[in-house]
């Protein structure tokens, strides 16, 4: 973008870079250029993506197109949007995201309700009891909170930047009825007697060796700790599998989104620990096995 573009002649208005920029990422392979450059864009003017298209012959003046470089040069290099911009949409919540937590994905959607499927099942005379482990921005236990507010709620991340982000988009959602801790896995409840009637989880489970070989966005910019999960990419399956069981009611669920290929070695950990039945596994947009949840024996 050369700065002889904005002569008063010839000056880049909102549609003229909207152009360039979905052009420019086109040539760098960027997903989804058009609506990309619409997001980065909106995002430098603080204005809404439909407000772009109503001021379409606005000029950009010298600051504004400085910013919008910036933004575009940082996607070139394969950051991540959520990541520029600092916040994601899942389940219609509007979630602030920085680089302590995984970007939430829409497969996951498919882990939220298959929980709501069970939640609105359940019959107990006490609120039921949820905990989310792993929760990093809080997508997942706050999508539920949002859908069914009868229960009482409970989440936990080993990452206190994770854990303290969570809290302030629940807060920021209307949400202040979701608890939220920070340790590893169960040791924050562990001081609780009373079980939950369920548990879900979106644990790591990439194999150490296969990081490197995802998606630049992917390896360069998100937390590994909330990916690696070493060689085999089920030691939180396992963890989750072996340790869950105290800590559910008879009768409660357990329920977590697993990697595409992992269907038949996660039902297999299942099946070989013995405590718990009724395996299903549920499968996301693309047709891949992504959730599995099982039930505590009676």
């Amino acid at each position: 973008m050369k700065t002889q573009a904005t002569d008063r002649n010839n000056p880049w208005t909102i549609l003229k870079l909207l152009n360039w920029a979905a052009s420019y990422f086109t040539s760098y392979d960027i997903d989804n250029p058009k609506s990309t450059a619409e997001i980065l864009l909106s995002h430098a003017l603080r204005m809404q993506r439909i407000d772009l298209y109503l001021q379409y012959d606005r000029p950009l003046n010298k600051d504004e197109l400085s910013v919008f470089k910036q933004l575009v040069q940082r996607r070139r290099n394969k950051e991540p949007v959520a990541y520029i911009v600092g916040n994601k949409e899942f389940w219609s919540l509007p979630l602030v995201i920085t680089r302590d937590v995984l970007i939430p994905r829409p497969d996951t959607e498919f882990l939220v309700e298959t929980a709501l499927g069970i939640l609105k099942n359940e019959r107990s005379d006490s609120p039921l009891r949820v905990l989310d482990l792993g929760t990093g921005s809080g997508a997942v236990v706050l999508a539920l909170a949002s859908q069914c507010r009868g229960p009482v709620y409970f989440a936990s991340d080993i990452s206190a930047e994770a854990t303290a982000l969570a809290k302030a988009n629940a807060l920021e959602n209307g949400l202040s009825h979701v608890h939220f801790f920070t340790g590893d896995w169960l040791v924050p409840v562990r001081i609780s007697a009373i079980p939950f009637d369920l548990i879900v989880s979106n644990p790591p489970y990439i194999p150490s060796g296969d990081i490197p070989n995802l998606q630049a966005e992917i390896y360069r910019y998100e937390p590994l700790a909330a990916l690696d999960a070493g060689v085999d990419g089920l030691d939180c399956m396992r963890y989750l599998v072996q340790n869950v069981w105290p800590y559910l009611k008879p009768g409660g669920h357990l329920i977590v989104e697993i990697g595409y290929n992992q269907k038949d070695d996660v039902t297999a950990l299942v099946m070989a620990d013995g405590r718990y039945e009724v395996i299903s596994v549920q499968k996301d947009y693309g047709g891949n096995d992504r959730v599995v949840s099982m039930r505590r024996k009676l």
